[in-house]
């Protein structure tokens, strides 16, 4: 008969094998673990129903949990994500931070708040109370960057004062209003998503564009979310290139310009399924980022969002 320290010893190997046994990828380091700064959730069904997307979207009109995003991501290994608004209601931002409550995944929530308009000291300081609440969007729906309006600013202020980051969705004609805004107020951290929604056709971008880039890195505080890619292509047919030489153009325009400290991984799913799969948008962004190095990388994938998003 074996002692039992040797059954011990025998019975952790055989959970180990199991375990093992069960993984669908093989062991990674947490170091290269990908957090997905840039995700959407939100249910049509809800009794009060959802201002976004719209009901003829046949794609984007059904509930979107983050189980339906952990089964794509986490093969992939991508761990975390950090949800942007997809909401003009501020009282969405409840909402998600529900779901977080219940989910480690969520990791954060960058919200939807209305700067320079009445109300928002108090929805800040109630939303900042949740330690998930990492910042806010601004740029879309009903409000929109005004770096010249002092009120925009002061309440611009309120979100650095908590180190609470700032996420813009704007197109290339608005950068030099970001350059403008990130000029105002240097203790703010920002992010531009989606490339600034530049056209992406294979081809070498616009020059304003360009212009656009310089223009705002040449604030040390503002990042810019490496996403919108496939989105970029218009091929809303699903069938987005995947050969990560057709956006080289665009992603050496924005290497050369914000360097490896200041470029995040987002996907912007599930919008990013109507032109390309999940495993396709990441593979691009991967491929190319793994020619620059195992420390490129890792900042791209997950360092960089860490050091803006504090999470």
């Amino acid at each position: 008969m074996p002692s039992r320290r040797t059954f011990l010893s025998r019975s952790a190997l055989a959970v180990a094998s199991v375990v093992s046994g069960c993984s669908s990828r093989p062991p990674r380091s947490q170091a290269d673990d990908i957090l997905d700064t840039h995700t959407h959730f939100y249910d049509p069904t809800r009794p009060q129903g959802v201002p976004w997307p719209p009901k003829d979207d046949p794609v984007l009109y059904r509930p979107v949990y983050p189980s339906e995003w952990r089964s794509l991501a986490l093969p992939l290994g991508v761990t975390a994500t950090v949800v942007v608004e997809a909401s003009p209601w501020v009282a969405d931002n409840a909402w998600i931070l529900a779901l977080a409550d219940h989910d480690p995944s969520l990791v954060g929530l960058v919200g939807h708040l209305k700067p320079g308009q009445p109300g928002f000291a108090d929805d800040l300081a109630r939303d900042a109370a949740h330690p998930r609440f990492r910042g806010m969007r601004t740029g879309g729906w009903d409000v929109q960057l005004a770096p010249d309006r002092p009120e925009f600013l002061r309440d611009l202020e309120r979100l650095a004062e908590r180190s609470l980051a700032l996420d813009v969705l704007v197109g290339p004609d608005q950068l030099p209003a970001v350059a403008e805004l990130a000029k105002r107020l240097p203790n703010l951290r920002m992010v531009i998503d989606h490339c600034a929604n530049v056209r992406v056709d294979g081809k070498q971008p616009p020059r304003a564009w360009r212009a656009g880039l310089e223009a705002v890195a040449a604030h040390p505080n503002v990042f810019m979310k490496v996403s919108g890619l496939v989105e970029g292509t218009g091929r809303t047919d699903g069938n987005a290139p995947a050969d990560t030489a057709f956006y080289a153009p665009v992603l050496d325009a924005v290497w050369e310009t914000f360097g490896e400290r200041r470029v995040i991984y987002g996907s912007n799913w599930p919008v990013s399924a109507r032109f390309a799969s999940y495993a396709t948008a990441l593979g691009i962004v991967r491929d190319y980022f793994a020619t620059k190095g195992t420390q490129a990388t890792r900042a791209y994938f997950r360092l960089n969002a860490k050091t803006v998003y504090g999470v």
